[in-house]
């Protein structure tokens, strides 16, 4: 089992910590799916974590050859056939922005995708994401997604730094100051702390060191100004306040979780890359 921890006392503090919880769904920002009684926020053990650190070659060749051949078909080939307008545009801003010359039509199309909401399908994508580490080396259903969505988070965070960004939900989270947590999906955010339709009942200030803000890319452009987190990414609750006590951009919120970034964690690092070898 392949692990990477960031910070030097990661490790020990993982341990102290991580709290057994069943996989119940992280909402998505952009469209939330009420969720029965409150969710616990967690290290999300059973999370689809691979960052494909020192095996993107590897894995590029084996999506391009074995995984988008297979997965290529129902929802996720209406969807991905769907893209091609949203495409067009991705590069058309490509052209304007060298910075981001290293982004190939395939990462524009997972970033049409997962941002088109199409038949819901970042809602199954997530889910899948977010409980699906045992079933990721057999019948995993979204290799090809999760991999050029991750690659194009990793190219676009090259030109980024840690950034400031506000996640919203209608879904009550509990969780407790020190606590180690992940999203466990990719996780949608915004720079605009003002989108309240997305949710009251639950808020994240959020600093993000591996999430990327990305731009004019989605199916919305930058209406939402979205900042989309992977999985792996780790945070510490630095503070939590209700309404009464929350101050700031957010006061609107039942209730506020501050999140500071704390490095990555990885289970399935290039688990997929290597199977059949």
């Amino acid at each position: 089992m392949n692990k990477f921890i960031l910070r030097l006392l990661a490790p020990l503090l993982l341990l102290l910590w991580m709290q057994p919880a069943g996989s119940k769904k992280v909402g998505h920002i952009f469209s939330q799916r009420e969720a029965a009684g409150a969710v616990p926020l967690s290290m999300v053990k059973d999370s689809v974590d691979d960052m494909y650190a020192s095996c993107q070659a590897q894995m590029s060749h084996k999506v391009k050859t074995k995984y988008f051949k297979k997965e290529n078909k129902g929802i996720f080939q209406r969807a991905w056939q769907s893209a091609d307008k949203c495409v067009k545009r991705c590069k058309n801003i490509q052209l304007k922005d060298k910075q981001d010359e290293a982004l190939t039509e395939e990462h524009f199309q997972a970033i049409c995708v997962y941002t088109a909401g199409q038949e819901k399908l970042f809602e199954l994508f997530n889910a899948a994401v977010r409980t699906n580490r045992s079933e990721y080396s057999t019948t995993f259903q979204f290799h090809s997604l999760h991999f050029w969505l991750t690659s194009a988070i990793q190219i676009l965070k090259k030109n980024e730094k840690c950034l400031t960004s506000y996640r919203r939900s209608h879904t009550q989270f509990t969780g407790k100051r020190n606590q180690m947590i992940r999203f466990g999906s990719f996780a949608s955010s915004s720079l605009n702390p003002k989108l309240t339709h997305f949710g009251t009942e639950t808020c994240f200030l959020i600093q993000t060191c591996h999430g990327v803000y990305l731009k004019k890319y989605p199916r919305l452009q930058d209406k939402e100004e979205e900042v989309l987190i992977p999985p792996y990414e780790m945070f510490m609750i630095q503070k939590k306040c209700s309404m009464k006590k929350c101050k700031g951009k957010l006061s609107d919120c039942k209730v506020v979780y501050v999140l500071e970034s704390l490095g990555f964690y990885s289970n399935l690092n290039c688990k997929a890359a290597k199977v059949d070898e």
